[in-house]
């Protein structure tokens, strides 16, 4: 007989806190989750959550803390106490502190830190959002670094507050009222949390009109009355530019809003003036009639919304792609309506505190100074992790010795593993602090194991609701929650009062001023408090819903909506959302279509955690190859069938995958997986790093993002099953 209890979901941290029923076996495991409707955000849970005990009880977890027996490059390790892991890391610190300076160390810190205390607690002072951990500052490096440097900080933070001066989640897509729906470079059926697909298949089964912008044919554009609108990958940008033409060109603006609430309209209207729909057909691939259509349907919906994520991030324009998709809404009319794009009412959301957070010792001092400025602008002096490899390698501006990594795989998600693993090669000292062995941990000294969100005791934060997290299990093994991690070694090095000793001194001090206390989360209903929500108000601009001091407009320089930015300008890029055909592709590099006819896109395939979840059973049954998606077109002229053997291949190198024929894929766009390359999963999975084939030197210059999802590749059917990979010359004839 199983017991169960109200909890939250602690696999990932991607969203807020799902609201989970744990059942519990008779010696206390878990044994399963199901959605617990009552709760915020518990309606439905995402597959990952069939898995929970998988991933709880792995036996690829690692349950004490661990020390280099062998040499780098090999999972090679000894078990030790925390005492002693502890006492190794403060010592190696204060050494390197004395022989080349505080600045000497880095933190890098990814999704697997994303826990909402452990965010509230070590958030850079300053920064828009939580993307890297300000445990270092103290100590005296600015050197902190994230996972926002290759992910989501374009949507998230950039795009929308050099534009409107809003963070991407102070808005909602209104989909329960839109009559159309454009779901644009994302697949909302296996994201997480997965409520917005539920919420998008009520809505085509309303009526409403769903169109997905995508190179793959995703379950949205498979619900009834969807129309799929194939884009050459990368050109989302141009496309969003072209609408906006023909919105002029018809008279179809807002002009009223244009004429009062905008910055820089009479410039991108000359801009968008060449973007007519046969040259953005021609860029694009999408047909005339197709773009003209889609223009007419957002300007005329009663109610118009967008469903993005990272798709339009990862090429040259990425930042900019993105802004161009925000002034196609203002333009149309459909920002902040019922049913359309709206901002948040923030009468309705509970402000958190954070004057306990620390500031950065100084950006000028980081390896980032110079590089990136918008970036580092937003994000509290975080300077860009793309920057490490030449720190690492050639002491520019000077050399980073040692190196934390927490929650992370450096070598699995960023292009060019082999120069990162060059890079790792210069370090004095690493330190891997995670639930299991990843590559990077190859190159560690000392390895942390870390817990999931059912072992420790936390709260979540909603918005417009609060939530303690009760604490599920004990922890596995010796593990530890990366927030206890951080504030006893920051113990350890002489400032534990900087930091929250426990989470819930934290929760403590993030409500102070909110009207809410620890003691009213203890006693309400499934320890939440939501608050009482205002009635909504539309076009927020016009009555000082958007600013902080309260008047008519927007928060940005001019305080109106700035098609035109004025920061970027001022940091040297183009103010308006203009559209750059990426470094690689069949319009920039035609001299290499001969070589590499297909154009790659990478990314995971969901539901699943990129190389966290690769030895989990269940994904080695449902995935126990990497497969590589391909148009039937494609792969006849290849001859290849599903299940072949192939072999991708860019200029830098090439990977060896398994081919999945589908119709689900346009035609000359290939799909392939990240989060191969690992220690963990089948071997296929561990030969297979997607990001062997991407290049760190292809980038968005306003964010740094690389340019994952627009390079040249070719794909072969393979026979042979190689046993040598790396050439030998002395085999040949060598003169």
């Amino acid at each position: 007989m199983t017991k169960e209890k109200h909890g939250i979901c602690g696999i990932c941290f991607h969203s807020p806190g799902c609201g989970a029923i744990v059942h519990f076996d008779d010696e206390g495991k878990i044994v399963r989750l199901t959605p617990d409707p009552e709760a915020p955000m518990g309606k439905v849970l995402c597959p990952m959550a069939g898995s929970a005990a998988q991933i709880i009880y792995s036996e690829s977890r690692i349950k004490q803390p661990m020390k280099r027996k062998g040499p780098k490059g090999k999972l090679d390790f000894e078990p030790i106490t925390w005492d002693e892991a502890y006492d190794i890391i403060v010592n190696k610190l204060k050494e390197l502190k004395a022989a080349h300076g505080p600045e000497s160390i880095g933190f890098y810190a990814g999704t697997g830190t994303y826990e909402r205390a452990f965010k509230d607690a070590f958030q850079l002072k300053g920064s828009e959002i939580y993307l890297a951990s300000s445990i270092l500052f103290p100590f005296g490096s600015p050197n902190t670094f994230g996972v926002g440097a290759p992910c989501y900080t374009s949507l998230g933070v950039l795009a929308p507050k050099v534009t409107f001066g809003n963070l991407h989640i102070d808005m909602f897509s209104d989909v329960d009222n839109s009559d159309l729906i454009v779901v644009w470079g994302t697949d909302p059926s296996t994201s997480t949390p997965p409520e917005m697909f539920h919420r998008i298949v009520r809505a085509a089964n309303e009526g409403a009109r769903i169109i997905v912008i995508d190179p793959r044919r995703t379950a949205s554009a498979k619900l009834q009355g969807s129309m799929w609108v194939q884009i050459r990958p990368g050109t989302d940008g141009a496309l969003a530019l072209g609408l906006s033409h023909i919105l002029i060109r018809d008279g179809l603006t807002d002009d009223e809003f244009v004429e009062n609430w905008t910055l820089g309209y009479e410039e991108f209207k000359g801009y968008v003036k060449e973007f007519t729909p046969e040259k953005v057909s021609g860029i694009t691939g999408i047909s005339p009639e197709v773009i003209e259509e889609l223009a007419h349907e957002i300007a005329n919906a009663e109610g118009a919304s967008y469903v993005m994520y990272t798709g339009l991030e990862y090429t040259k324009s990425g930042v900019h792609n993105i802004r161009a998709v925000m002034v196609l809404w203002a333009l149309a009319g459909q920002l902040d309506v019922e049913g359309g794009r709206c901002f948040v009412q923030q009468e309705n959301r509970i402000k958190l505190n954070r004057d306990h957070q620390v500031e950065t010792p100084g950006f000028d001092r980081s390896i980032g100074k110079g590089h990136f400025p918008l970036y580092s602008h937003f994000c509290g002096g975080e300077p860009h992790a793309s920057l490490l490899p030449r720190a690492l390698l050639h002491s520019d501006p000077y050399k980073i010795r040692g190196l934390f990594i927490m929650g992370a795989s450096i070598l699995t998600a960023w292009p060019d593993p082999i120069q990162w693993q060059k890079a790792f090669n210069e370090l004095d000292f690493m330190v891997s602090i995670d639930l299991q062995f990843t590559r990077d941990a190859a190159w560690a000294d000392i390895v942390l194991p870390a817990t999931t969100a059912f072992e420790q005791a936390s709260y979540c934060f909603y918005g417009n609701a609060i939530r303690i997290r009760e604490k599920m299990i004990d922890p596995v093994g010796d593990s530890k929650p990366c927030f206890t991690i951080l504030t006893e070694l920051a113990e350890r090095l002489g400032y534990g009062e900087r930091f929250p000793a426990n989470e819930m001194e934290l929760l403590d001090k993030v409500l102070k001023g909110t009207g809410i206390t620890r003691a009213e989360l203890e006693q309400a209903p499934l320890h939440t408090v939501r608050k009482n929500p205002e009635p909504m108000r539309y076009r927020k601009w016009e009555t000082g819903g958007l600013r902080k001091d309260g008047k008519p407009g927007f928060e940005t320089p001019s305080g109106r909506f700035e098609i035109k930015s004025k920061v970027l300008e001022e940091m040297g890029y183009d103010g308006l959302p203009v559209y750059e055909e990426s470094y690689e592709t069949p319009v920039s590099q035609p001299q290499m279509l001969n070589r590499f006819p297909l154009i790659l896109g990478t990314g995971p395939f969901k539901p699943d955690m990129k190389s966290c979840l690769r030895a989990i059973p269940d994904f080695m049954e449902r995935y126990p190859n990497p497969m590589v998606q391909m148009n039937p077109e494609d792969a006849k002229e290849r001859d290849i069938e599903t299940g072949d053997s192939v072999v991708v291949k860019t200029i830098r190198g090439f990977v060896e995958m398994t081919a999945d024929v589908t119709g689900d894929i346009m035609e000359g766009y290939v799909y392939a997986p990240v989060g191969g390359g690992g220690p963990q999963g089948t071997e296929s999975w561990r030969r297979a790093n997607i990001n062997v084939l991407t290049d760190l030197k292809q980038f968005d210059p306003i964010s740094g993002f690389p340019t994952y999802k627009t390079l040249l590749c070719q794909v072969k059917k393979k026979r042979r099953q190689r046993t040598i990979v790396v050439q030998d010359p002395s085999l040949g004839c060598v003169g």
